[in-house]
């Protein structure tokens, strides 16, 4: 087998030489997926790429995505140190490590290279890459809305008769990015000869309506394998040659292909859906950027934040835009909604208070961002978790009451706020219970596992009047005594794979999580054990969103990774209805309790709203 391999890479590269060409090809080194960690293998590793890149002739180096592991402001740091040994040309894009659990909200990455997108021009060839994602939670890639409108804008100014265009990610053009066909149809308006990624550690090559893909190696393939790929773009004979190079020895040659512009169209799957009577689902609004953000309500108007950094206002009855207010960094916390104020945590480390009405700016402050979490205000106060500590302000005095600040990582997910306590997890793995009164720690607990991945970091835990209920992304329900914070009873099942999606019954009899099947169980709360009542398979199939489960009027409400709904009778958990609402995650369930309708956004930019 060994020698069949190494007789067909013999016969490529004989036939590379024969159709070698006089003209001039484009050289590019690409490095993807390098995964540094200060003190890690991988770090040595890249130094020793970085000396062979600037010892070869190449046109460009090209990063795209995955620098890190957890995308901390210590690991960016460190591997731009690095990096910015390398002589060449060299166009930096994140990958999901840098975006999933950034401590900056994504931030730090654009101000260390200045964008998360590039474009350049090498002869005749526009290299262009861009962000996909996810975005501070778990989910599928991402193209933001504005960067789809960027690359078209883009792309119609730069190429010239004559010229194409590679495409870089770090996700290929597959199931991977929830909005790829939308990225797909931008792409086959240009001559694009390549779409270029990583994300999968391996080496393939795939086709997508017409456009060749390209996935290309990690800097550690195992075996003591490190290295980086090596791309010839030879654009007068329309071939493109890829090389592997293993560090400290000669490259080899690993795919040679024909520039083929012939697309075609592979149409998607007819969707066809009807929505039972008694029920309305219709979408309200369509932002022209992403929203990462849940809704905050009233009776007159809806307030969410979007990827461009603005806090929109938006009439409920006309769904005209009243205010914004631009901010400079990417919003994911949902604006905390008063009578007279609106109270924006931002990504660019404030708090800002507004003036309901007209959006004018009372008071800012800088905190302890960056602001990821949702606030919850209650009697007049806002709880309000951020990047370390965990803050309560009053909303009218505008001042900070109490701050929390034994917290080792950063607050995502909504607190829940009682009488006497606010419990609220983090992403340092613990959950916390504090006084409301006080700020002072009633109890904390863990799920025994260093690994800060497995935290209760982003799932609004579920609290009765003796327990608190969760679920978290290591795959288990777990039951806690409200006032001790003693461990109850702890589910760990391989049939019934709970993440971060979490719901309790109107009556807080039931709990409901969604699995990573798409499958809603129910459990009772009061039960001395895991004690799950039903189940639902909402035919989501695979499932990672952490989209709160929603009751409201004996129905449960919930979403998936690809903008499906599913509607569940409570009492008796039948499927009521699914509707496809989009085609990215749902980010949460909202009521407006002014008409008991339903809100939600989706990351592509929609609202939409549920009535009966």
């Amino acid at each position: 087998m060994i020698k069949h391999n190494s007789f067909f890479k013999y016969l490529i590269f004989v036939f590379v030489m024969l159709v070698a060409n006089t003209g001039q090809a484009q050289r590019f080194a690409i490095l993807s997926d390098v995964h540094v960690t200060p003190g890690n293998a991988n770090e040595a590793q890249l130094k020793l790429a970085v000396q062979e890149i600037n010892n070869t002739d190449v046109d460009a180096v090209l990063m795209t995505g995955d620098l890190t592991n957890e995308g901390s402001d210590v690991q960016l740091r460190n591997v731009k140190s690095i990096l910015d040994g390398i002589t060449h040309p060299l166009y930096v894009i994140p990958g999901n490590h840098e975006n999933n659990w950034s401590q900056s909200a994504c931030k730090t990455f654009n101000d260390l290279w200045g964008n998360d997108r590039f474009v350049f021009t090498v002869g005749k060839l526009v290299v262009i890459g861009m962000n996909c994602g996810p975005f501070m939670k778990m989910g599928d890639g991402h193209i933001k809305q504005e960067d789809l409108t960027w690359l078209d804008k883009t792309l119609t100014e730069m190429v010239k008769p004559g010229m194409k265009v590679l495409s870089v990610n770090h996700y290929p053009l597959l199931d991977d990015l929830d909005n790829y066909r939308d990225y797909v149809a931008v792409l086959k308006k240009y001559p694009v000869i390549t779409h270029q990624n990583g994300h999968w550690h391996r080496w393939r090559q795939y086709e997508t309506d017409g456009i060749n893909g390209l996935m290309v190696r990690c800097l550690d393939m195992g075996g003591g394998d490190y290295g980086y790929t090596l791309m010839d773009v030879d654009l007068d004979n329309n071939w493109i040659h890829v090389y592997n190079k293993t560090l400290g020895k000669e490259r080899d040659i690993r795919y040679a292909y024909k520039v083929n512009l012939a697309y075609h169209n592979t149409p998607a799957p007819a969707l066809n859906y009807t929505i039972p009577a008694g029920f309305n689902v219709e979408k309200v609004y369509a932002d022209e950027a992403s929203i990462f953000t849940r809704l905050s309500i009233d009776k007159d108007n809806i307030y969410f934040g979007n990827s461009m950094g603005c806090l929109r206002v938006i009439d409920k009855k006309t769904a005209k835009l009243k205010w914004e207010y631009k901010t400079a960094s990417m919003l994911f916390s949902r604006p905390a909604v008063a009578a007279k104020v609106v109270i924006l945590p931002t990504g660019d480390k404030r708090l800002i208070w507004l003036d309901k009405k007209s959006g004018k700016v009372l008071n800012e402050v800088s905190a302890t961002g960056p602001y990821v979490a949702d606030g919850v205000i209650a009697d007049g106060v806002l709880y309000q978790g951020g990047f370390k500590t965990f803050q309560a302000w009053d909303v009218k005095k505008m001042k900070l009451l109490w701050q929390y600040n034994e917290i080792n990582n950063y607050c995502q997910a909504e607190p829940f706020v009682g009488k006497d306590d606010v419990i609220f997890g983090a992403w340092d793995t613990n959950l916390r219970s504090l006084s409301r009164k006080t700020g002072a720690l009633n109890w904390a607990w863990n799920n025994g596992k260093s690994t800060n991945l497995y935290s209760p970091g982003n799932v609004v835990p579920a609290v009765t009047d003796e327990r608190v209920v969760i679920v978290a992304p290591d795959r288990n329900s777990t039951a806690l005594d409200r006032a001790t914070g003693k461990q109850l009873w702890r589910h760990h099942d391989n049939a019934v794979k709970v993440r971060e999606s979490l719901g309790l019954s109107e009556d807080g009899s039931r709990a409901y999580a969604k699995t990573m099947d798409g499958t809603i169980v129910a459990f009772d709360t009061h039960s001395d054990d895991y004690h799950q009542l039903w189940d639902t398979d909402c035919g989501f199939g695979y499932e990672h969103a952490p989209c709160i489960v929603l009751e409201k009027d004996g129905y449960i409400y919930a979403g998936s990774r690809r903008g499906m709904l599913a509607v569940i009778d409570a009492a008796t958990g039948k499927l009521v209805f699914t509707y496809r609402m989009g085609s990215s995650e749902v980010n949460g369930f909202d009521v407006d309790t002014s008409t008991g309708d339903i809100y939600c956004s989706l990351i592509e930019g929609t609202i939409w709203r549920v009535s009966r």
